[in-house]
């Protein structure tokens, strides 16, 4: 076993996601939004990683964490393509101004 215990990789992934949620709900820019929700997906795959360090004969944690950086690489080409079609709209990447686009 390793000489890190699991409770310090999961506090530290807590932390991380702690940071993420704050970000997301307390941010108005779009681009700080996604980079929260990079940081919560980066703190998921930190937890699974862990547990999968206890049972090293499973694969399962890695494969879960390789598919949540995947979603996490399309998240962002997809949510920065959005931002920047509603920045070319409003001329502003602000969440407030997005329930504008229904006019």
């Amino acid at each position: 076993m390793s000489a890190i215990p699991l409770e310090y990789f999961l506090t530290v992934a807590g932390v991380l996601f702690s940071i993420g949620c704050i970000g997301f709900l307390l941010r108005r820019n779009l681009i700080v939004l996604l980079m929260s929700i990079e940081l919560m997906l980066n703190a998921v795959n930190l937890t699974l990683v862990a547990f999968n360090r206890m049972y090293p004969q499973s694969h399962g944690g890695q494969v879960f964490a390789f598919f949540i950086i995947v979603v996490a690489a399309s998240e962002a080409a997809i949510g920065l393509a959005i931002v920047l079609a509603f920045f070319r709209v409003r001329k502003t990447i602000r969440s407030d101004d997005a329930d504008l686009l229904r006019n």
